[in-house]
């Protein structure tokens, strides 16, 4: 008898399945200083503790992506070691920051099914909520993603779960004591706050990084991602190893910067697409559109909805006239954050 997991198939999931994603994740600081050292990120409010604690927080937290890419991670070997692709998020709420010392687990619930018409692969929904040590929730987001068939068999009935287009801004969560009202914009770096902005706005984030094979592939283990497209250059038949979908988010979040320093933490995903495949050598660029402005709560605390674009290409170039994503357009992500007002 094999004691290998050579992963799931279409065929293995059904609507209500929970998985219970195996190797909890302890965090520290090493995670922080890796993810600096892989991706230009500098909002200050996850780099300084000294900053952290003048906006009411105990010390800074770790980025609000390594919370996704970990709790994604564990994911991996369960809902997408066999994935075609993986092809979009909906419904994500950061609930609880995370901390340096935290443990990590996830577990998914399966929402949705659906055969594709090609009979070979279909498409899985899946619920994924990460919690830390203490039982609170980290993190929960929707995502689908495309799974091959482990063989020809007769498709199960289609589910295709109703998603939320945007989470609205009543619903976002503020983490508990993070006071804007004495914000240091010099040490944040620019002087730009909420009313500063306006809908519909373009922002050109200017600068680029090129992609290289070592530092994807290295961000890939430290996620402990295992999906076969991001390391085996045999499974592809141009023989090139896939980008992780989460590198180029984080890459786009960290170029940002460069027009939207005070936009300080994630706090909601509306939506998100890998609307072109992503490879090393390829250059990532970013832009920004204002989608929304909302008040908090908390004081001296707004919410910005964005649309965050990487792209190959120029900036505010998203769709052709055909209406599809430009060929040039690596990731098409809405979300909100939260900015001083």
């Amino acid at each position: 008898m094999t004691k290998t997991n050579a992963g799931r198939f279409f065929e293995d999931y059904g609507v209500g399945d929970v998985i219970t994603h195996a190797v909890p994740r302890t965090v520290a600081g090493g995670e922080r200083v890796l993810y600096h050292a892989l991706y230009p990120a500098r909002h200050a409010l996850h780099s300084s503790d000294q900053f952290a604690q003048s906006c009411g927080l105990p010390f800074s937290p770790l980025d609000d992506l390594v919370t996704f890419h970990t709790v994604f991670g564990k994911t991996v070997p369960d809902v997408s070691l066999n994935a075609v692709a993986n092809l979009g998020y909906a419904e994500g709420r950061w609930i609880t920051p995370l901390w340096p010392g935290d443990t990590i687990t996830a577990t998914s619930e399966v929402i949705g099914i659906k055969e594709n018409s090609n009979g070979t692969s279909g498409v899985v929904w899946v619920r994924t909520t990460g919690r830390n040590q203490h039982g609170e929730v980290l993190l929960t987001y929707v995502r689908w993603v495309m799974v091959r068939k482990r063989g020809s068999g007769p498709a199960p009935r289609a589910v295709i779960p109703e998603l939320d287009a945007v989470v609205l801004a009543s619903d976002l969560v503020v983490p508990q004591g993070l006071d804007f009202t004495n914000y240091d914009f010099a040490l944040a770096g620019e002087p730009h706050r909420l009313r500063d902005y306006a809908v519909g706005e373009v922002i050109d984030h200017v600068d680029g990084v090129t992609i290289e094979e070592a530092e994807h592939m290295l961000a890939t283990r430290l996620w402990q991602n295992t999906a076969k497209v991001h390391f085996d250059a045999t499974n592809r038949d141009d023989g090139k190893r896939l980008i992780y979908g989460g590198h180029v988010i984080s890459l786009a979040r960290a170029l940002s910067f460069n027009g939207l320093a005070n936009a300080q933490m994630i706090v909601a995903l509306n939506g998100g697409a890998h609307a072109n495949p992503c490879f090393a050598g390829d250059t990532v660029r970013a832009w920004s559109e204002v989608l929304e402005i909302a008040e908090t709560a908390a004081p001296g605390v707004g919410a910005i909805r964005l649309r965050l674009v990487a792209t190959k290409g120029q900036a505010g170039v998203l769709r052709g006239a055909d209406g599809k994503y430009d060929p040039d357009v690596l990731l098409d992500l809405d979300y909100w954050a939260l900015m001083p007002v």
